[in-house]
């Protein structure tokens, strides 16, 4: 639960930023990379700062080979989590996924709809990402899922300017 909480409090500022940019629940992208990064422990995470297990379909350079859905997996890897968090709204900028911002906020309802737009091939994604915003609730992370959080948590805005040269 430590590790847990260790992670929200370093990538709260990521989510944030990407959701005041984009529209992308905190709660959410914070829940995705916590499960799809093991907390940060996992290797993709840990030596390819990928902490959503973006894989590469197509061009790849420096992607990181692993078995996931088949052992012939590629992953992509990143300079730093900031460029991870960054593709990781750029996807869900795309088309398939557009239905899920007429969910606002909901994050049970954004949690459902990435399994139903294709996010994941796990059965049971959604629950699982319901499953860490409620359990991480005394660690406010549901609070991430308003509008406008981020200066009123304290949120280091200044990362703003770095999220920018990563467009």
């Amino acid at each position: 639960m430590a590790r847990v909480k260790e992670y929200i409090d370093k990538y709260k500022d990521m989510a944030v930023i990407e959701q005041e940019l984009y529209g992308i629940p905190a709660s959410i992208t914070l829940a995705q990379a916590l499960l799809e990064s093991n907390v940060g422990q996992s290797k993709l995470a840990d030596e390819g700062n990928n902490h959503f297990g973006i894989k590469c379909w197509g061009k790849c350079p420096n992607a990181m080979q692993m078995c996931d859905d088949s052992c012939n997996d590629k992953f992509h890897t990143y300079k730093n989590v900031l460029k991870s968090y960054r593709h990781h709204s750029k996807i869900l900028l795309k088309d398939n996924y557009k239905v899920l911002f007429t969910y606002g906020t909901d994050y049970k309802k954004w949690a459902h709809g990435l399994k139903k737009c294709g996010y994941a091939t796990d059965k049971q994604y959604g629950h699982k990402l319901i499953k860490i915003i409620d359990a991480q609730y005394q660690t406010n992370l549901t609070r991430f899922g308003a509008k406008n959080l981020g200066r009123a948590f304290g949120v280091n805005m200044s990362l703003m300017e770095l999220h920018n040269d990563t467009r």
